[in-house]
């Protein structure tokens, strides 16, 4: 079957209009506050959308139909389209001129990774830093997915590209109709962005720093308007303990949320996935706790405040905030937590292999991935002393196919040959084995943070220009789970048939 590439173009020219309206709407920011860099910002938003706009013009007459392979390729390019388009406020700005550096930006936003090369944040204009939040808010929720929800053009095609880009091993509908599940997890995350934005401005934050970081907590991504990212409020904890709860709730499924909004309690308390998650947060924050207080000092690693409300306190804030800022590969900081004793370095790099909920803005592996693995690893035990019994994989008291346990492991296979090779390539531009070892695993679980000289309280400035593609390209697979990627890199995904 020939591919449909004028369908393809189109929906990447609707998503160059997409991203050219958000541009439009950081000038306006930027107009509001006055800091000289509107026209340029307006300059980008108006090219972008003129581009767009001409795409889908000379597309209009496409055939509303699109197969997986057609949804793959949209999926894939249009991440790639936003990263290439959304260069343009910063380069226009002169804030990153360099294109390599705007890319890598970019693409960090837009997979909710959070690594930044910029080294002094707070003298970002306010139009660039809204962009910067922005571009993770977007990428998220998925750009697809947010185009599904607006403008249902493409009939039946919008499933291929939801499945292609959701987040976990299954895109869990809340409605028979794709373009309605959209529209209420958009829903779902703009009311969540919005409570937390108003939360952090009763709590002292002004309104601008408020709402960027609501967008950066609520899409997992990390980006801060400070440089010393959220270790800048340690001497006012409600903040911190308000971006917990919705780090949290980022990480959690959000059909979760939406049946918690609809009374059905049960559900959540049931659910196994979400059952082992919270176990899992409070079992390793307990653990870094005791940790901090017996072995190292918060105060000593923390950015630029003082402990406050006691060392018991801040030890289990500064632990608790850690642990969900790694585990839903969040990424923000309040402290430099490879000061906090060797055990806990290799600890929280273990936590970035493990990932929210499948379904939430979350990266890395995913905590059902891992509970159907540990399950399948004891029905092996079994399997071998009973070899003629039918012992099947179960979840939520549901049986799971084979097909959906061989494409896990296949999936946890790929992920660590993706992270050897990724560590192995950081290795060859001369970067030391803990650097190496730790941008491959931040870059391909989103997480931001790394180790060694791109740790906590650095950026990745001093990264050459070829590992800054590499690790934005790791972002790119990692965000959209190997496989959506890969299957571009396959000779039989391009034969027609």
């Amino acid at each position: 079957m020939r591919l449909n590439y004028k369908i393809i173009f189109h929906f990447l020219g609707l998503l160059l209009l997409f991203n050219g309206g958000f541009i439009l709407l950081s000038s306006l920011v930027s107009l509001i506050y006055n800091d000289g860099v509107t026209t340029n910002l307006l300059l980008g938003g108006i090219i972008t959308s003129a581009i767009g706009t001409l795409v889908m013009f000379r597309t209009k007459d496409h055939k509303k139909e699109m197969n997986k392979r057609e949804g793959y390729i949209v999926v894939t390019f249009g991440w790639i389209i936003m990263a290439l388009s959304g260069t343009l406020p910063y380069v226009l700005t002169g804030v990153i001129p360099e294109f390599t550096d705007a890319f890598f930006e970019t693409m960090s936003g837009y997979t909710t990774t959070g690594a930044s090369i910029l080294n002094d944040i707070e003298s970002v204009p306010y139009g660039v830093l809204f962009w910067r939040s922005l571009t993770h808010w977007i990428g998220g929720m998925g750009i697809i997915v947010l185009a599904v929800a607006i403008l249902p053009l493409l009939g039946i095609g919008g499933m291929q590209m939801f499945a292609a880009e959701a987040p976990g091993p299954s895109a869990d509908k809340l409605h028979p109709r794709i373009t309605d599940t959209a529209k209420r997890l958009w829903l779902i995350y703009f009311g969540y962005t919005a409570l937390e934005t108003i939360l952090l401005k009763v709590a002292g934050m002004s309104f601008f720093d408020a709402i960027n970081h609501a967008m950066c907590t609520l899409s997992t991504g990390g980006f801060s308007t400070k440089n010393a990212s959220i270790a800048h409020w340690n001497s006012q904890p409600i903040i911190q303990y308000i971006i917990i709860v919705f780090m949290f709730l980022a990480g959690t499924n959000f059909v979760l949320s939406y049946f918690a909004f609809k009374g059905k309690v049960q559900k959540i308390i049931r659910d196994e996935e979400f059952k082992l998650y919270f176990k899992f947060i409070v079992v390793f924050t307990a653990i870094a706790s005791l940790i901090i207080y017996f072995k190292a000092d918060p105060s000593i690693s923390s950015i630029q405040h003082p402990m406050v409300w006691g060392e018991g306190e801040s030890a289990f804030r500064h632990a608790l905030f850690q642990v969900l800022a790694i585990i839903t590969t969040t990424g923000f900081v309040t402290a430099d937590y490879t000061l906090w004793t060797p055990f806990l370095v290799v600890f929280f790099f273990g936590l970035m292999f493990l990932g929210g909920s499948a379904g939430s803005t979350s990266g890395g592996v995913k905590v059902v991935r891992h509970l159907l693995m540990i399950k399948n690893g004891f029905i092996e035990f079994r399997r071998s002393l009973h070899p003629n019994a039918i012992l099947p994989v179960r979840y939520n008291t549901k049986s799971v196919s084979g097909d959906i346990v061989f494409n896990i492991l296949a999936f946890f296979i790929l992920y660590m040959l993706s992270f050897i090779i990724g560590a192995l390539v950081f290795s060859m531009f001369g970067i030391n084995f803990e650097s190496s070892v730790g941008l491959a695993a931040s870059s391909l679980g989103n997480v931001g943070p790394a180790l060694g000289d791109f740790g906590p309280v650095n950026n990745y400035a001093a990264l050459p220009a070829l590992g800054k593609w590499w690790s934005a390209f790791l972002m790119l697979l990692g965000r959209l789970e190997l496989f959506t990627v890969l299957i571009l890199l396959t000779p039989f995904f391009w034969r027609n048939r």
